[in-house]
């Protein structure tokens, strides 16, 4: 199997499938919770539906990259979005990220193998394996950030 087709399926893995490294996936954990969870607070941490954001603004950014255009995400806006504020903004929000990441695997598993050893925008940004791989980690760094905020809401309700 090439290369971009196992870094494509792990990629999946963490976001839409998978359980092998964490026993579950952002869709086990976000796709049937109300959004009044979702936008709870906990002290002073980020809340579940501004993480589950923040992994979307990267996989999105990195997503215009791949269709060709520039990488226009920036840190320092990773985690201003506006406040979701029904169910149904909640699921447009869940819809519209599962279907990002499904064209974003499906870029990486396009590509050819080659590709990954070159620079990714810049010679700064290191290779695309460097950033497809960074990608993974950083889900699955928020995925755990997600599961913990979750059980501590679910326990005082």
């Amino acid at each position: 199997m090439k290369k971009t087709k196992q870094l494509a399926n792990r990629f999946r893995e963490i976001i839409l499938n998978g359980t092998w490294v964490a026993n579950t996936n952002y869709k086990d954990q976000l796709e049937n919770l109300d959004w009044e969870i979702a936008t709870s607070s906990v002290a002073s941490l980020n809340t579940i539906s501004i993480l589950a954001q923040h992994v979307h603004y990267y996989v999105g950014g990195i997503k215009n990259v791949f269709s060709g255009g520039n990488l226009e995400i920036r840190d320092k806006y990773s985690f201003d979005f506006p406040e979701i504020k029904s169910q149904h903004e909640w699921n447009a929000f869940l819809s519209r990220f599962w279907s990002d990441v499904e064209k974003l695997a499906e870029f990486i598993a396009q590509l050819p193998d080659e590709k990954l050893t070159q620079s990714f925008v810049d010679d700064k940004y290191g290779t695309y394996q460097r950033n497809i791989d960074g990608l993974i980690e950083h889900c699955y760094y928020h995925l755990g950030q997600i599961v913990l905020l979750k059980k501590l809401i679910l326990a005082d309700k």
